[in-house]
């Protein structure tokens, strides 16, 4: 397809796929002979990849860090976004449940609380953490960040040094036997001296190591790519318990 069919199927403006195409985000591999870009069946699944994303509020730039990644696996991501897309659309329920109660409170059919008044609102300015009380209970989170907060420089010590020990392995196959029994070890660990983590809240965690700039930033000393690996695994974790 020529730039316009896909701008006019997708709904994406032409200006919108020429910038995905100078960033790298989404460059059409075949050209016709006059030059035009033509999009390939595999460039319509990754225009969607990126679109899914954009729903879920992913910056562009974390966008392509995740699907230029060696690791990346298009039936894993479509699997996060659903996770995620069903997440987002609960919100949306109860604020529609809510706008629902106070019409009907207005009419006089009803009475609303003052609490229910503000049933489905999220004002956090640190949308990850809400993302983890949510998953996990404020107790959870409170007690992991307190915990954190007195790590004692052995811990400290041993931590670093599973993930300078993932960072060995980061360039293989996270699904591997080898990746999976390093990924156990930081799962061990985090639930030994942390908090408790079932299966389901750490693949969550990972998930927060590729949305979250400052878990990728802090991650990724340990070698680049380290986050993203450590996501992949911990995924492939979660799935398998």
């Amino acid at each position: 397809m020529k730039i316009k069919e896909v701008a006019t199927i997708s709904g994406v403006s032409v200006r919108t796929l020429h910038h995905y195409d100078e960033i790298g985000l989404l460059s059409p591999k075949k050209s016709s002979e006059s030059g035009y870009r033509i999009y390939t069946d595999h460039d319509l699944s990754t225009l969607q990849q990126i679109l899914f994303f954009r729903a879920l509020d992913f910056p562009l730039k974390k966008i392509k860090e995740i699907m230029s990644d060696s690791h990346y696996n298009q039936l894993e991501a479509l699997e996060m976004q659903e996770k995620l897309l069903l997440k987002q659309r609960q919100k949306l329920d109860e604020m529609l449940e809510t706008i629902k109660k106070t019409i009907q409170n207005e009419k006089g059919v009803c009475q609303m609380s003052n609490k229910d008044k503000f049933k489905g609102f999220d004002f956090s300015h640190n949308p990850y953490e809400e993302e983890a009380r949510q998953r996990w209970g404020d107790q959870k989170v409170e007690e992991a960040k307190q915990k954190a907060g007195n790590m004692t420089p052995a811990l400290q010590k041993e931590m670093n040094q599973i993930y300078r020990d993932l960072a060995e392995i980061r360039d293989i196959d996270p699904k591997s036997d080898q990746a999976q029994a390093a990924i156990k070890k930081w799962y061990e660990f985090l639930n030994q001296h942390f908090t408790s983590y079932s299966p389901e809240s750490f693949q969550g965690l990972g998930m927060m190591y590729v949305q979250d700039d400052r878990f990728t930033k802090n991650i990724d000393q340990f070698g680049e790519g380290l986050a993203s690996f450590m996501s992949a695994a911990m995924f492939e974790f979660g799935k398998n318990q």
